[in-house]
């Protein structure tokens, strides 16, 4: 052995023996008890909450610097339900030595077992993990000269773990208006190596079992680089939900000061669509029965007036990035129903704008080719177009995957609509819309249980066409047709609803005001039982109210005023009705044919 070779073994023997005995040294001289008033002054200083330290707090230096705290907790807000925002049962850090030699803090690994965390938002939108406020208000004025370290730096700096690990956590979410979410993570670990994280995470929420696992780029680079370099973030994960699993890949690069480019591919054979349960938890409370003032209460969702709810959709959630997302479902299932087929679709993103050129699926052998184009999403006004056409549907298969017990058969099914609106609401794009909708259905038998839960509107308009329609098992539709041109919210039927039963032929007229919901439709059956031919009660029904709680009731233009009491039970073939000054429908001898348009005026190519 070469004398050089010696002395490099010798130095390096050295070295590490003073590493030994300074980790020594530094062990047993350390008070712990200044080490925790040390990290609760630190946590103080950056965040203006208090960290306290219940457990024993240990130091070691040896084989590396670690550090373990048990039964931690950090102060709230001081409108929050709770005193504390966490409660920790231990935390175990273990930091690298190297990087403290340039003045550099570097974790290679945290442990969290038994975290509790609660995050709130007050009824203006404050939330509780905002301690910008509180930090800067217990930040003391740096003087001059004073050392004083650059807090993001640091923040930065943490950023560098090897490896997280996460047990058994409890993290509940509550704003002013909604029940509270509850998530149970049972494990997480995020562990880093060279160019890629390997992520692995099993949880529950709201009655649904989530795993994730795959590998994704550096998650330390991630955050370091964002907005600073270009940065390549690569992903290949499986999503598993209830034993069904989702693929993702793709990568996502974001420029400096740009926005990122996402452009994933998301694919399976089977996935459920999650069904997030309403939380029965209750709304947690503050300590001793008494509670701030200003805290969270937990407000009753008031009722809409509306059948397009007026409650504002989220659209400020939708992150704003450029790229293309492709979908490729095999089976979607959906909540409480069949679940739908061969599910394909391409999301074009364009910062304020989400392109969908093609959106297509099946359900049995039936299917739909439908376009998207939600644009203006960053603004108070979303502008959203939509168009499409079905073929080979039924109303007997549709009917089954919502309810399997409907007693409908048959029934061939088309529908196209080309619809442009904008708001920020289901009720203001209603309100607010534009366009064309028609809708036919083909021979179909209906038992009255489906007709009887068809909603209060249909209901009514059934009930007031035929009273003792229920006392019979069932209802032979020959045909059905619906056009319903759209102008800024108001539906106007000329004649353009019809409808033909083996026991009467109707069309409807009038008008339905998506922007107050007002109905304002006349009726005009014709009977075909036979025992009143050559009359007919044209106009003698008419349909008011809104769509949440329609009335019939007579029209004033109808010549026979007890229309109502007699109830047109002559549908039935049961009663047999006078009337003056009835005139023939022979103009409205084929309500659906006369009700149908051309399906290209809809819908371009359509048939």
């Amino acid at each position: 052995m070469s004398k050089s070779i010696k002395i490099i073994i010798s130095a390096l023997g050295g070295f590490i023996l003073l590493l030994i005995l300074g980790a020594w040294y530094a062990s047993s001289t350390v008070d712990p008890a200044q080490l925790t008033k040390l990290l609760s002054s630190s946590v103080q200083a950056a965040t203006g909450r208090d960290l306290k330290i219940s457990g024993p707090v240990t130091l070691s230096f040896f084989p590396g610097i670690s550090v373990s705290a048990e039964r931690l907790s950090l102060s709230n807000a001081s409108w929050a339900s709770k005193p504390e925002m966490l409660t920790l049962k231990r935390i175990e850090l273990d930091v690298k030595t190297l990087p403290l030699l340039s003045k550099r803090i570097e974790i290679g690994s945290v442990k969290l077992s038994g975290l509790d965390l609660l995050l709130q938002r007050d009824p203006s939108g404050q939330a509780n993990w905002d301690m910008s406020t509180e930090a800067s208000n217990a930040a003391p004025t740096p003087g001059p000269g004073t050392g004083n370290a650059d807090t993001s730096s640091v923040a930065n700096n943490l950023i560098y773990m090897n490896s997280i690990s996460i047990v058994d956590t409890q993290i509940q979410y509550q704003d002013a208006a909604n029940p509270i979410s509850s998530y149970q993570i049972k494990r997480m670990s995020l562990a880093e190596s060279g160019d890629k994280t390997v992520i692995s995470l099993d949880m529950q929420t709201q009655g649904q079992s989530i795993r994730l696992s795959g590998k994704t780029g550096p998650l330390s680079g991630l955050f370091k680089q964002w907005d600073v370099a270009l940065t390549k973030f690569p992903l290949d994960l499986a999503l598993n939900m209830n034993g069904k699993s989702l693929l993702i890949k793709g990568e996502i690069i974001k420029p400096p000061k740009a926005m990122p480019s996402i452009n994933l591919a998301l694919s399976s054979k089977s996935f459920d669509w999650p069904t997030l349960d309403t939380a029965t938890n209750p709304a947690p409370q503050a300590t001793g029965g008494a509670q701030p003032t200003s805290a969270v209460r937990q407000s009753q969702k008031p009722q809409s007036r509306y059948v397009f709810s007026d409650e504002a959709i989220p659209f400020d959630a939708i992150p704003q990035a450029k790229g293309k997302i492709v979908v490729d479902i095999a089976e979607l299932g959906l909540p409480k129903r069949k679940p739908i087929e061969n599910l394909q679709a391409t999301l074009q993103l364009d910062g304020g704008a989400i392109d969908i050129p093609n959106l297509r699926f099946q359900m049995g052998k039936g299917s739909a080719d439908l376009q998207v184009n939600l644009s203006k999403i960053n603004t108070t006004n979303p502008t959203l177009t939509a168009k499409g056409v079905t073929k080979d549907f039924t109303l007997e298969s549709l009917l089954a995957r919502i309810d399997p017990s409907s007693k409908v058969s048959g029934g061939g099914m088309k529908l196209a609509f080309d619809l442009k609106t904008s708001g920020k609401s289901l009720h203001h794009f209603a309100a607010n819309s534009n366009g064309k909708i028609q809708l036919s259905i083909n021979q179909a038998r209906m038992g009255s249980n489906f007709l009887n839960d068809a909603g209060d509107f249909v209901v009514t308009l059934l009930d007031s066409m035929n009273p003792l329609r229920k006392k019979t098992s069932d209802t032979v539709l020959e045909c059905a047709v619906a056009y319903l041109p759209i102008n800024n919210g108001l539906i106007n039927i000329a004649n353009t609803v019809g409808l033909e039963t083996d026991r009467l032929d109707a069309v409807l007229a009038g008008s339905i005001n998506l922007k107050t919901e007002a109905v304002n439709l006349t009726i005009d059956p014709r009977e075909k039982s036979g025992l009143t031919t050559g009359l007919d009660l044209a106009g003698l029904v008419k349909i008011g109210g809104t769509l949440t709680n329609p009335k019939a009731a007579i029209n004033q233009a109808g010549v026979v005023n007890s229309a109502v009491s007699i109830g047109l039970g002559f549908l039935t073939g049961g009663v047999s009705i006078l009337a003056e000054n009835a005139k023939s429908m022979t103009s409205k001898a084929h309500p659906c044919r006369d009700a149908l348009h051309p399906w290209s005026d809809i819908y371009s190519g359509a048939e």
